[in-house]
């Protein structure tokens, strides 16, 4: 088990039955709280997507996923862009909705947020059913350019997300 993999074992904190009954929701705040520790994610999951090749941008799906992406952004020395929930998002957008593990969304970029053919990777802390991180590779898929990855933090096994990702790497740094 790597360095990051132990931290994310003991400091993620599982939350049973939030927001609803039945689901272990999985609390990256103390985490967070943790310099070293995140530091150690941050460059973990940051070394692991820079073996990509070239990367033109980093996408984080809101909320966590702006905290994760944003700072291995920072590290890879590119970009950030934000995929939000729908309504928040000042300019034109593209729009998708999608299934999660209890309830449906919908999630937005700027339409103008990435050029046709950029290289990019799609960061979120957790992945579960895999729905959000499918919608976000259908936002950058129509607006003409390239993921070349989705990298997590943390998988759920059992609840089919990798399936769901199939023809690009799934790096995820710990699996409950």
């Amino acid at each position: 088990m790597s360095g990051a993999a132990r931290h994310i074992e003991r400091l993620v904190r599982p939350v049973p039955d939030w927001p609803q009954a039945g689901v272990v929701f999985r609390d990256i705040s103390p985490l967070l709280g943790d310099a070293t520790a995140w530091a150690e994610v941050v460059d973990e999951l940051s070394e692991q997507i820079g073996d990509l090749g070239r990367i033109d941008a980093v996408l984080g799906v809101e909320a966590r996923g702006f905290l994760l992406g944003v700072a291995v952004a920072r590290t890879l020395g590119v970009g950030f862009i934000p995929v939000r929930k729908a309504g928040k998002l000042p300019a034109d957008v593209v729009s998708s909705s999608y299934d999660l593990e209890y309830g449906s969304a919908t999630i937005e970029m700027h339409a103008d947020a990435l050029e046709p053919g950029a290289r990019v990777v799609v960061v979120d802390d957790v992945l579960a059913t895999g729905g959000t991180l499918q919608a976000t590779i259908d936002l950058v898929n129509r607006v003409g350019a390239e993921v070349l990855a989705t990298a997590v933090m943390i998988e759920i096994d059992g609840l089919g997300g990798r399936d769901l990702l199939t023809g690009r790497p799934c790096l995820a740094l710990h699996t409950f």
